[in-house]
């Protein structure tokens, strides 16, 4: 195996380039959570709205047919079974494979933030959020149909269940983390050639590219 070693100048500019960055990372931090304030309430949902807390009122679903014939119901779920039986990416939606009191298996994007759990976290009730039927044919995307059906196959594939809404809160560092790395990498991007061409300039470092002399004729 060949190793290939960077030479020192670009090492160098490298560093620098690096070291400039932590400017730009620390005011992203700064500033962000401000930021962060306004996305949190943005993105909490009240009870009532789909993605909310379901109170008593809510109708309790336990089959496919009390989805279809309701506008909006919870489903009460043992211990965490909800997020246990498979799952996947559909679009920017995470489903999760819900099982209803019936058997019956559907498809679920479950606001985790608003899921009222009654008794131990493993083995008590959870009480999940208010929710709606989003009709959509989810075996249009063959990768998610994959990912959520790999241990058994969902009971109806012509919809999904929304008890998301505008909810799905990132953790404060999750939120701010790749904003600060975008960044750190736009600074090394611009500043790396920006240095090694004023090294070059003042001839310290050698040029990335030199031109080729041309031939001299022999008939000259």
């Amino acid at each position: 195996m060949r190793y290939h070693r960077l030479r020192f100048d670009i090492w160098l500019c490298l560093l620098l380039s690096v070291g400039l960055s932590l400017l730009p990372a620390n005011l992203v931090r700064h500033f962000m959570p401000k930021n962060y304030e306004s996305y949190v309430e943005e993105h909490t949902v009240a009870e009532g709205e789909i993605g909310g807390k379901a109170g008593e009122d809510v109708f309790r679903a336990e089959n496919i047919e009390d989805l279809e014939t309701h506008d909006t119901f919870t489903v009460i779920s043992p211990g965490i079974e909800y997020r246990n039986r498979g799952s996947g990416y559909y679009g920017n939606r995470y489903l999760q494979a819900l099982t209803l009191p019936s058997g019956e298996r559907v498809a679920a994007a479950i606001n985790m933030e608003n899921v009222q759990v009654e008794g131990d976290y493993y083995t008590g009730e959870a009480t999940l959020p208010l929710g709606k039927i989003v009709w959509e044919d989810l075996t249009e995307n063959e990768s998610f149909i994959n990912q959520i059906e790999y241990t058994e196959p969902l009971s109806r594939t012509d919809f999904y269940v929304d008890m998301m809404g505008n909810g799905g809160k990132l953790s404060q560092e999750d939120y701010t983390e790749p904003v600060v790395m975008l960044a750190q990498i736009l600074t090394v991007v611009i500043f790396f050639p920006l240095f090694h061409a004023l090294g070059s300039k003042l001839g310290i470092f050698p040029a990335f590219f030199t031109r080729k002399k041309k031939k001299e004729s022999e008939w000259d």
